[in-house]
């Protein structure tokens, strides 16, 4: 049976209700398809994806044009999951108008349903402006990975009164400004608890704690396929990795003794086909 489209209104229900939202990363068509199967309400195509399909050492380098070709085939493989399309370092800092014409290029050109953007109070301004140009906006804040180089590194957000009070604000004043629904990264999670009761959007945690409406796992983390570290925050269902190497180790190992490939994998020739070559 066909699962329908997730929308904005439908996750406003969620939250109404106290039905929990599930999020998750996607970055390719066949892992969209995936998530989307499992029923999973919304789809990120994160600018995780410059660490973990890119290999670089932070999210920082991802461009306009990376984010775009991933949200394109994330858009071929989810037919029902609300599909948000992350904006990249310096695509929404420049200048209001840019980041309205790169926000439009997200929902044009890839077919994403709504953008997010990183950032506090001081984003405000920005999100307003997308969201009257008819675009709607997924805030986030606490740990912010693009700006982790000004936060000191990848470090808990809101652990004192007054950043943590910081933090309420930002997040009712990226609510006043239009946003729709709200990431908070690697919070306290009584901060979190205190920002979701007073919000009237939902609110996604990752590392915030139960208290949010929903949650959002990176994808490679969550099945083991990223290595280089794990988080805290992450539960890991699944360690793929050594399953996939070993699968690949024994393909070269049969190719190399000649076992792989066997009669049944190739195709065959009438004989006196076979004679006439």
């Amino acid at each position: 049976m066909e699962q329908k489209k997730v929308t904005i209104a439908h996750l406003q229900e969620k939250k109404k209700n106290g039905d929990k939202i599930t999020m998750m990363t996607a970055y390719d068509y066949p892992t969209a398809g995936l998530v989307d199967q499992a029923g999973i309400d919304t789809i990120l195509v994160g600018d995780s994806l410059g660490m973990v399909m890119l290999g670089y050492e932070s999210t920082v380098p991802v461009t306009m044009d990376d984010m775009i070709h991933h949200c394109k085939a994330v858009c071929r493989g989810a037919k029902s999951g609300f599909i948000i399309g992350d904006m990249p370092f310096m695509s929404y800092q420049v200048s209001i108008e840019k980041a309205i014409e790169n926000a439009g290029r997200f929902i044009k050109e890839a077919g994403c349903d709504c953008v997010k953007l990183e950032g506090g109070s001081e984003m405000a301004p920005v999100t307003r402006a997308i969201v009257d140009a008819g675009i709607p906006v997924c805030a986030h804040i606490g740990l912010t990975p693009q700006t982790a180089t000004k936060l000191s590194g990848f470090k808990v957000q809101g652990k004192d009164a007054e950043s943590a009070r910081e933090l309420v604000q930002s997040a009712k004043d990226l609510e006043k400004a239009g946003a729709f629904l709200i990431v908070m990264e690697c919070i306290p999670d009584l901060v979190a608890a205190r920002i979701t009761e007073e919000l009237n959007i939902p609110t996604i945690g990752i590392g915030a704690g139960k208290d949010c409406d929903g949650q959002v796992l990176v994808y490679h983390d969550l099945v083991g396929l990223f290595e280089r570290f794990t988080p805290k925050f992450v539960k890991q269902y699944v360690n793929l990795a050594p399953k996939i190497r070993e699968a690949l180790i024994q393909f070269k190992e049969e190719v190399e003794s000649g076992a792989f490939p066997g009669p049944e994998h190739g195709f065959a020739m009438k004989a006196e086909e076979a004679e006439k070559i």
